[in-house]
């Protein structure tokens, strides 16, 4: 495994695999601790109603498939190449839509600079770290 396979694990074992899969928490939670998280991080009183509580719980979930689905891109980097290269893109373009997001909802400062601009970097190192592995003789 070369060096940077071994970041790219690193990365998608540890930062976004198992980093994501935190967010089980908030699609099993009573409403009353989501209500209470959303007031600590100074963003008021929640919005009650159906639609809120479902975009909550849905939106955890998919970031908690997204962490699953990174452990196991994690599990076999050579036979995950090409899954692994197209994510890389894929979060480094998410990170821009977040950030644009963000700035348009009106989300404080901290969210924005936090969620966004962070998924850039991190896309395109990603991108560039997952070249194909080489043996010895120069094959692919």
């Amino acid at each position: 495994m070369t060096k940077s396979d071994k970041v790219l694990v690193f990365l998608f074992r540890y930062l976004l695999g198992i980093g994501s899969l935190f967010a089980l928490v908030p699609v099993f939670m009573p409403v009353s601790w989501m209500a209470a998280t959303h007031r600590w991080l100074g963003l008021g009183e929640m919005p009650t109603g159906p639609i809120v509580e479902y975009l909550a719980r849905s939106l955890s979930a998919f970031y908690a498939l997204v962490g699953a689905l990174c452990l196991v891109m994690a599990s076999d980097l050579d036979r995950y190449r090409p899954l692994v290269r197209f994510f890389g893109v894929c979060l480094a373009l998410l990170g821009i839509v977040f950030t644009c997001v963000d700035l348009a909802a009106g989300m404080p400062w901290w969210w924005t600079a936090l969620e966004g601009p962070g998924a850039v970097p991190v896309g395109a190192l990603v991108y560039f770290l997952v070249r194909p592995a080489y043996s010895k003789d120069g094959t692919a």
